[in-house]
């Protein structure tokens, strides 16, 4: 009997304990404030554009050959699709009666205009960074824009994931609410890479691996992960065997990050769109300064140096890449993979053709693809797929052949591995 008291007491105190931390989290709706005057000035209004295109909002926010902002793109995630909301200044359907210290409130807390918890698919973990005169700028430019009246549509996700009290959970272990603030032992161009690849530009969203719960900690940022739903690796960028770039040029950086070329490599699909979208519009300095921070990321090479793998590889399967490569990709790529860069990258010595997961180059191989069309690069060379081309065993066999000819330091890749990603080609 005593037992059972000590449990019902436990019970009652982590439901209270519960009730209080529901309470915290969902602090409702603000009270009524004014809505900023239709004469915002033209100068708020500008600033906040060039930081909505910095956090790349029209990414998620607007269908393909959809009004802008206006919502309803399904975002699938491994628990099922959530569709993206409107966000033009419609009174109905968007935030049109929001108040600038609503969407602060959202951005910087995950909490929407009435309670709700927000699901990570929105970056707000990266945007809780993202200052109160910056918010406001972009509240002011999403003010602005042409009202769209359109429903937002449910989301759909399995039982339990569409349980929101279930997010308390995920925020204690994965959400650090705060303003970002300035390291005073940096400088100020660093401080502003940093501001905008770990706030607006939620560069770790991506670059750093996630957990069954969608989750991921802050001591593994920047190394690397596959990208969830996408199946497309986002290297590591604190690695020199992965994208570190502890040995490029700040310029090549910010060439990468700007343009989508540089002399030392070139973005190909998800980091395409996100220059497409939003870094080809970064001004100048603003380029510098993100490629200052990421140079900056402290480097993790705690493995020894890798060796050639072309000892693995059957003397046939060699040959058949030998061929298929002389065939289809010499006369861009180069008889010993030197390329022409910026036009055609390099592949001897490419560490995103060595790494560890061969996702990337079998997807090149089998996709294609283009660079980003920028405002510095608006012609950009592409790559044809070869999916309707070659086999799996081709296609094995040449994606192979670069990764350990010329002295790469890659590991083999089996049919197997083709066929699993053939699948996912849109027929």
């Amino acid at each position: 009997m005593r037992k059972s008291l000590q449990i019902l007491f436990s019970l009652v105190v982590l439901a209270l304990l519960a009730a209080g931390a529901w309470y915290l989290l969902r602090p409702g709706q603000l009270p009524n404030q004014s809505r900023p005057g239709p004469n915002a000035s033209t100068q708020l209004i500008t600033k906040g554009e060039y930081l909505a295109r910095a956090g790349d909002c029209v990414a998620c926010h607007t269908e393909p050959n959809g009004p802008m902002f206006a919502g309803g793109r399904a975002m699938a995630t491994p628990f099922g699709n959530l569709y993206v909301p409107n966000i033009t200044p419609d009174d109905d359907t968007g935030i049109g009666l929001w108040t600038p210290e609503e969407f602060y409130r959202m951005m910087h807390t995950g909490v929407s205009r009435d309670g709700t918890l927000l699901y990570p698919a929105m970056p707000f973990a990266s945007y809780t960074q993202v200052t109160r005169a910056d918010s406001d700028a972009i509240f002011a430019y999403l003010m602005s824009v042409p009202p769209i009246k359109q429903a937002n549509r449910a989301h759909e996700l399995r039982f339990p994931f569409n349980n929101r009290e279930l997010l308390i959970g995920w925020r204690t272990l994965y959400f650090r609410q705060g303003e970002f603030q300035p390291d005073p032992a940096q400088s100020a161009e660093w401080n502003r890479g940093a501001y905008l690849v770990r706030g607006l530009g939620h560069c770790a969203m991506c670059h750093t691996a996630v957990n069954a719960l969608g989750g991921s900690k802050e001591s593994q940022a920047f190394e690397g992960g596959m990208i969830p739903n996408q199946n497309w690796y986002a290297p590591s960028l604190t690695s020199n065997r992965e994208a570190g770039l502890g040995d490029w040029k700040v310029s090549e950086i910010a060439d990468l990050l700007q343009v989508g070329v540089s002399h030392r490599g070139t973005v190909y699909g998800p980091m395409a769109e996100v220059v497409y979208n939003s870094l080809q519009y970064m001004t100048d300095e603003d380029a510098r300064a993100m490629a200052v921070y990421l140079k900056a990321l402290p480097q993790k090479d705690d493995t020894p140096p890798p060796t050639s793998q072309a000892r693995l590889v059957g003397p046939e399967v060699m040959e058949t890449g030998r061929k298929v490569y002389v065939a289809q990709c010499a006369m861009c790529h180069g008889a010993e993979g030197k390329g022409q860069p910026p036009s055609f990258p390099i592949l001897a010595g490419n560490r995103s053709i060595t790494m560890a997961t061969p996702v990337n180059p079998i997807r090149m191989v089998l996709n294609g693809g283009y660079p980003p069309g920028t405002k510095k690069n608006p012609r950009p060379h592409g790559m044809p797929p070869f999916s309707h081309i070659l086999n799996d065993d081709e296609v094995a066999a040449v994606v192979t052949y670069i990764r350990v000819a010329w002295g790469n330091t890659g590991t083999p890749v089996d049919t197997a591995q083709v066929s699993d990603l053939r699948k996912l080609l849109p027929e």
